[in-house]
């Protein structure tokens, strides 16, 4: 409680530093820039600034050019600023946050991106480089397999004993998937098959949404929010979803069972909408957690950009309205630790129904 009440208390008193520069001109605060550089991805993980110097944690630049593997750290952009071997971060509004190659005779240099933006670019490479986002990927896979190898090896060390502590809780959820997800859904003498892909699925999706509410390392990347990855966990939920089908599901889609044949021939009127409706369930899963996590960043950080909006016209009304926006800030952070749980649960419990309707035998 300590923790917290020193960390409210360091956002409440943030706004003061504006009096110290209350006779210079502030420059003009973007709310734009501000939301989008902490819900983007980048290929830095952004510290703090320091009397105007970004602290940042370099990522490793990795390229496939015609053959040739070009490996590099983030830093040598200095954040931006820079172009490093003919590379360097999109200076134009239709590569902004990408890296481009610049073209030309002598584009090979390294120096300022003043001298970088008289060069043509292009994006004629393969970019496997470590962003933000990808690393927040591996230090969560990294905390889950920490995580149940721990459990595991508790398990195996006094089978008989009742479980306590990180295992008791870790078994309560594993049990509570099972007993109200898989079995409900798919059926009893079925979900073994299945049942370790929705643990993975809702552990992952979990640990992602709680490691996106953490704004300092190893937190603050927006993974669950990147359409990117919702749209992997959608489509592997697609293919799982297919390969399980039996006959019984297909020709419910090719020739619906009850339905009048004026709405099957000549126009197959139900098995368009059947096929349509495939396509719309990944869709489904990619939008609602891509849209729900997304959402809850934009408007936390809504609500602190409020302080350094009205900061911007007198610091003193910057004060008088910073408690409003860390209370309204506690309060939304309160509501997205309880999306996290909520979201992992619906991308589980509509992968485990999705199945579950695929493998239906057929009723008479």
């Amino acid at each position: 409680m300590s923790r917290t009440a020193l960390f409210i208390l360091l956002i409440a008193l943030f706004p003061l530093q504006l009096l110290a520069h209350e006779k210079s001109e502030p420059e003009a605060f973007k709310v734009d820039e501000y939301i989008m550089e902490h819900i983007l991805d980048s290929y830095g993980w952004h510290i703090t600034d320091i009397k105007g110097n970004e602290i940042t944690i370099p990522l490793p630049i990795i390229l496939f050019d015609h053959g040739k593997i070009v490996c590099f750290m983030s830093s040598e952009f200095h954040h931006g600023t820079a172009a490093y071997k003919g590379y360097a971060l999109g200076f134009t509004e239709d590569a902004q946050g990408k890296i481009v190659k610049l073209q030309g005779e002598n584009a090979d240099f390294t120096g300022t991106l003043e001298y970088a933006k008289q060069y043509a670019w292009d994006t004629v490479f393969f970019n496997i480089s470590i962003s933000k986002n990808v690393c927040a990927i591996l230090i969560s896979i990294l905390i889950l397999c920490g995580v149940f190898l721990s459990v595991a090896k508790t398990y195996r060390r006094n089978p008989n004993r009742a479980p306590k502590g990180m295992q008791n809780m870790m078994e309560a959820v594993i049990l509570f998937i099972r007993d109200e997800v898989a079995i409900p859904m798919i059926g009893k003498d079925k979900y073994q098959k299945y049942f370790p892909y929705l643990l993975t699925l809702f552990f992952f999706i979990l640990m992602n949404n709680l490691l996106g509410l953490i704004p300092i390392f190893p937190g603050g990347a927006n993974v669950t929010g990147n359409i990117a990855v919702t749209l992997t966990l959608a489509l592997i939920t697609f293919f799982v979803v297919q390969f399980s089908s039996t006959k019984t599901y297909w020709k419910h889609i090719v020739n619906t069972p009850g339905v009048p044949i004026w709405l099957k021939l000549p126009i197959p009127i139900m098995p368009v909408i059947e096929l349509f409706g495939l396509i719309t369930k990944p869709f489904v899963l990619m939008i609602r957690l891509f849209a729900n996590i997304m959402a809850g960043h934009i408007v936390v950080l809504g609500f602190l950009a409020l302080i350094f909006i009205f900061g911007a016209i007198t610091p003193y009304l910057g004060i008088a309205v910073s408690p409003v926006s860390v209370f309204f800030y506690i309060f939304m952070g309160l509501l997205e630790l309880l999306v996290a749980f909520i979201q992992s649960y619906i991308f589980t419990i509509l992968t485990a129904l999705y199945i579950g309707m695929a493998m239906e035998k057929e009723h008479h």
